[in-house]
């Protein structure tokens, strides 16, 4: 570990949290609870984003500051030939103000929250300021070019630590050294305030709930094509789609439409949008899917599935196998396939009664395995480490 300053933890000290988006997805709402870590240890967080957005309100609710900094986030289609004016434009603008923002705070330490934004790591590095870097991001089935280039990044930081082992062997794939460097936290995941058993008579429709980003990558298309696997295996099901497209992919969401309509399911799925509470929608569901067709760093809504006492069938494959672990209501199914999902998902409604008093019990499991008390306090405790 590098240490550069002689500052300490705390005492009122500033530390700059970056990260990518003020959205309320799965690593936004981790950047939440290590903003209540940082604040409740003494520091004074500045928490800064590329624009406003629903996350804002709540990290200043958590004690927090919030700085509006444009900055560079890496998306894929930066990284094709037809993105490269953007990259260098983001790029230049991204150093212009983070440095500014940098020389003005005077940051004890930085904290950059996912590796999309890779200036903040090089700045802070030019600065001379501590610098941790929290892996969020593991995509082990992209060439091996595109994980040297989100990997890179990292080597300027004095720690890293990541969410999964998927995520730690993803990095150790192209740079074996810092793979083993690197410290594992597993993600805080709050539960709902109170929980209750899925219902005793499962009378259709069968109630199935996606939540999260509306994306190819994400199988929401997989979900829907389930709906009419389930009606060939005699299930009637209803499907409601949490979540929104990231902007740009505004026909991915057409085509969802469409689908729906194509395979008469108007009726039978409905499209919530972004919602920033889901607890009350996941209540009212008898099972919860992840359908992703690609590696997931972790499975936060997997984890949440569990902690509201919902059994939730996930596609088998990366970090959505660690978060399902040991967890008997959590089935695993065979990822881009309507199939296989539906199988799952007949498996849990054919044994209802067990489903739910499994993921009963589960529930309490979770909450002791994914405390955020515990993730605040690991955090705490990289980043004084880090600056004494």
């Amino acid at each position: 570990m590098t240490t550069r300053t002689h500052h300490g933890g705390g005492t009122g000290r500033t530390i700059l949290l970056a990260h990518p988006s003020a959205d309320l997805y799965g690593s936004d709402r981790v950047a939440l609870e290590s903003v209540s870590a940082l604040v409740e240890a003494g520091w004074r967080v500045i928490v800064t984003l590329p624009a406003h957005g629903p996350l804002s309100a709540l990290v200043r609710e958590r004690g927090a500051h919030v700085a509006i900094c444009p900055t560079l986030v890496l998306r894929k289609a930066l990284l094709r030939p037809r993105g490269v004016v953007t990259l260098l434009r983001d790029t230049l603008a991204g150093l212009r103000h983070g440095w500014r923002l940098l020389v003005h705070l005077r940051p004890a330490a930085m904290y950059v929250n996912t590796v999309t934004i890779p200036l903040w790591v090089l700045l802070a590095r030019l600065r001379r300021v501590p610098t941790l870097c929290h892996v969020h991001e593991a995509e082990g089935s992209a060439p091996a070019w595109a994980r040297t280039v989100l990997g890179l990044p990292l080597l300027a930081a004095d720690v890293v630590i990541a969410n999964s082992r998927f995520s730690i062997g993803v990095i150790a794939r192209s740079f074996p050294r810092l793979g083993r460097r690197i410290e594992l936290v597993h993600n805080g995941v709050p539960g709902p305030a109170d929980r209750s058993m899925g219902r005793e008579v499962l009378e259709p429709p069968v109630r199935i709930v996606y939540i999260g980003r509306l994306s190819p990558r994400k199988g929401v298309d997989v979900a829907v094509d389930a709906l009419r696997c389930l009606d060939e295996r005699g299930v009637t099901a209803h499907l409601d789609l949490v979540g929104a497209v990231f902007p740009g992919y505004e026909w991915y969401q057409a085509e969802l439409e469409a689908q729906v309509a194509r395979l008469d399911l108007r009726d039978r799925v409905t499209f919530h949008g972004f919602r920033n509470e889901v607890w009350d929608l996941v209540r009212s569901s008898d099972l919860v899917v992840v359908p992703s067709r690609i590696d997931e760093p972790f499975g936060n809504t997997a984890v949440e599935a569990v902690l509201c006492a919902r059994p939730v069938v996930a596609s088998e494959t990366s970090g959505l196998l660690e978060a399902t672990a040991g967890y008997r209501s959590a089935h695993t199914v065979l990822p881009g396939s309507a199939e296989a999902l539906a199988d799952g998902i007949v498996r849990v409604v054919s044994e209802w009664d067990r489903s739910r008093n499994d993921a009963w019990a589960d529930a309490a499991t979770a909450v002791a395995r994914h405390s955020p008390q515990t993730f605040r306090a690991r955090v705490v405790d990289v980043v004084s480490r880090m600056v004494t």
